[in-house]
Formats: structure tokens, C-alpha cells, sequence
């Protein structure tokens, strides 16, 4: 069972050595190391290592907050391993989704962030009823005066709460917006990003390009990725979308990119609806000559 490390430290002052180190000792041959903060969720080395693991795979840390800091992002994490029949392990603490005892330990943490929930949940009904029994009116009088610095605190409120929903998915089209923007069309990143995911995660172009935007306003995205995308040759879009799907898993096989390019409806060169392999090699070949694969 291939076992893959991933270390994580904050600051560039900080050295995932030790972490690496308790990794390769405990058996990982593969080991990715990543600074960036435990609170962001957009990590492009996490996101490659969760996009090309493969089944029977285990990613494995040395403790669970150099993974997630929040129980709802470990559990996204373990999850979108789990639907690629790959397992998690924690060194220093009791998780090992391979084991029965490591995926009970799992299915109590999730109880108990339902439970968490349900009690948040009736704590503001019974507040809310108590209120009511007094004769208070429930809500903010400031936002029903239509008060200036209400309606500001209300709407950075709502800014936070899009912004964190937003880095729950950041993984899946972060990455590709780094990779391809402004080089390829937004029509076209969008369906390599959709490619993928189940229909109920897939995005709208308008909704990918607010969450862009977002993303550029906080400084998690360069500017850059909302120039206008230069005009290319017919012929050159072909292999700059080949070389993404590529580029976003250098160990996808020519057949696996077919299946790909199928399910994003794109037509092969000649115009037909079926993709082969030496089809894909061409265009990966030709990609290579216009440099924008290795």
C-alpha cells in the first residue's frame, strides 16, 4: 500500500524537516512538502497530491492540523479521498481510515460536528422563542434602523461566511485558474475544471468568475488571471486544453485524457465526437513543440 507524506508549516521562518523527517520514517517514499497557512484552504501542493492520488493510496501526516484546521475540512479532505479509494493516516493521532478502529474514530468526529451543529441550531431556536415570551423583537436593531455601520458589520459578515464556503472548494478550481488563466478562455477553464467533478459540484461561468474575483480582491490569485484572454489559432486550442488536463495530472494515460475530452464534448480535430489515443498524442506532442509542456 503506497503510503504519500504531506508536511505543512505556516511561515518561510518554520522547516517541515522534523515533519519529513517522522514521514519518511514511517515508511512514506513519496513525501510533498507546502508553507502556507492551516486556515487557508487553497493549497496548490495539497491540491495536486489529492488530484493524483490514486486507489490504495494512504496520505499520511504526522498530525491531523498540519492537514486541516477544521473538522469540516478534514472531513471534505478524507471524503474526496474515500471517492478515490484512497485511505488517511495520522501518525500522532488515533485516525487510520484503513483500519475498522481509525474509521470508527472517523465516524464519531463527524457525530459529533452534527452534534455541534444541532445544539448551535436549537440554542438559537429557544433564544429566539424566549425573546418572543418577553415581547423583544428578534433581530438587530441597528439593521432595522437601517443604521450605516449595522448594514457595514452585516455585509463583511456575509463577505466572511461566501469567502469561508468559498475555500471549501477552493481545491477543486484554484489550481486550473493558476495554471491556465489568462491563456485560455473562461469557457473552456470552466469545463476542464467541471470535467472532474459530480454535476452537483460543478460550477456556472458566472459563479466561477465571482469566486475569481474574490480570490483577486484578498491576494489569493495574481491579477493577472483576469486579463482578457489573447485570441489563438483554431488549431492551437486543442493542444492548450490537452496540456492543461496534462498538466493538472502528469500521470493521466492517453486513454484517461479521451475519456476527458468526451465528457467535455469536445470534438477531435476532425470533427468527430469519439477521441483516440494517437490522437492525444499528437496533440500532446504538438503542445510540447508550442512550449507549454515539458
Amino acid at each position: 500500500m503506497p503510503l504519500i507524506g504531506y508536511a505543512r508549516v505556516s511561515t518561510e521562518d518554520q522547516t517541515p524537516l522534523p515533519q519529513s523527517q517522522a514521514l519518511k520514517s514511517a515508511g512514506c517514499a513519496e513525501i510533498h512538502e507546502e508553507q502556507a497557512s492551516g486556515g487557508n484552504r487553497a493549497r496548490p501542493v495539497l491540491a495536486r497530491v489529492l488530484e493524483r492520488i490514486s486507489k490504495g493510496d494512504t496520505l499520511v501526516v504526522v498530525r491531523i492540523d498540519r492537514l486541516a484546521r477544521s473538522l469540516s475540512h478534514l472531513l471534505e479532505v478524507i471524503e474526496r479521498l474515500e471517492a478515490r479509494g484512497a485511505f488517511f493516516r495520522s501518525l500522532m493521532d488515533p485516525i487510520d481510515t484503513s483500519s475498522p478502529q481509525g474509521k470508527f474514530t472517523l465516524q464519531v468526529l463527524g457525530a459529533a460536528a452534527e452534534f455541534e451543529r444541532a445544539l448551535i441550531r436549537e440554542r438559537t431556536k429557544a433564544g429566539l422563542a424566549s425573546a418572543k415570551t418577553k415581547g423583544r423583537v428578534g433581530g438587530n436593531p441597528g439593521l432595522r434602523a437601517r443604521d450605516p455601520a449595522a448594514l457595514r458589520k452585516l455585509r463583511l459578515a456575509r463577505q466572511d461566511g461566501y469567502m469561508e464556503r468559498l475555500n471549501e472548494t477552493a481545491q477543486d478550481w484554484v489550481p486550473h485558474v493558476r495554471r491556465l488563466r489568462p491563456n485560455l478562455a473562461w469557457e473552456d477553464v470552466l469545463r476542464i475544471v467541471n470535467g472532474p467533478l459530480p454535476r452537483e459540484r460543478q460550477w456556472t461561468q458566472s459563479r466561477l468568475l465571482r469566486a475569481v474575483n474574490a480570490y483577486v480582491r484578498d491576494g489569493f490569485l495574481p491579477p493577472t488571471v483576469l486579463d482578457r484572454a489573447g485570441r489563438r489559432e483554431t488549431d492551437d486550442r486543442l493542444p492548450v486544453i490537452v496540456a492543461a488536463i496534462k498538466g493538472a495530472d502528469p500521470d493521466i494515460t492517453l486513454q484517461a485524457i479521451c475519456s476527458r475530452l468526451e465528457a467535455m464534448r469536445e470534438r477531435t480535430p476532425r470533427g468527430r465526437t469519439s477521441w483516440q489515443p494517437s490522437s492525444v498524442k499528437m496533440l500532446l506532442e504538438r503542445a510540447v513543440r508550442l512550449g507549454l509542456l515539458a
